[in-house]
């Protein structure tokens, strides 16, 4: 509610985070994996999690939507790209266009100051 004399504020609408293109999977993908209950998932956490790593992902439904997927570690990383090897600074900076801008200039000797 607005103070008076204040204009009304627009509320901007929430929205679900949009995850990148690499982490999507399809409807028909995700349907085809065991479901479980939220509350038969947590009674059999240890079932869960053992049939994510010998039988494939597992999906927990939460009020009859899908909520979270189960899946094990190697399949996850199949999923995310590749890490990259870490470069410190100094090389980086040599792969840039940096190398080739021209940084000298001419000494400076202050300026003629009239007291």
């Amino acid at each position: 509610m607005p103070i008076k004399g204040q204009a009304p504020t627009e509320r901007k609408p929430t929205r679900k985070p949009v995850l990148p293109p690499r982490h999507r999977l399809d409807t028909i993908t995700v349907k085809r994996f065991q479901a479980w209950k939220l509350e038969d998932a947590k009674a059999k956490f240890s079932e869960v999690v053992r049939r994510a790593r010998h039988e494939g992902p597992q999906r927990v439904t939460y009020r009859g939507e899908d909520a979270v997927v189960v899946i094990a570690v190697e399949e996850l990383k199949k999923l995310l790209p590749a890490e990259q090897p870490r470069q410190s600074l100094v090389e980086f900076l040599r792969g840039t266009a940096l190398g080739e801008i021209d940084i000298r200039r001419e000494p400076d000797r202050g300026r003629d100051l009239v007291l």
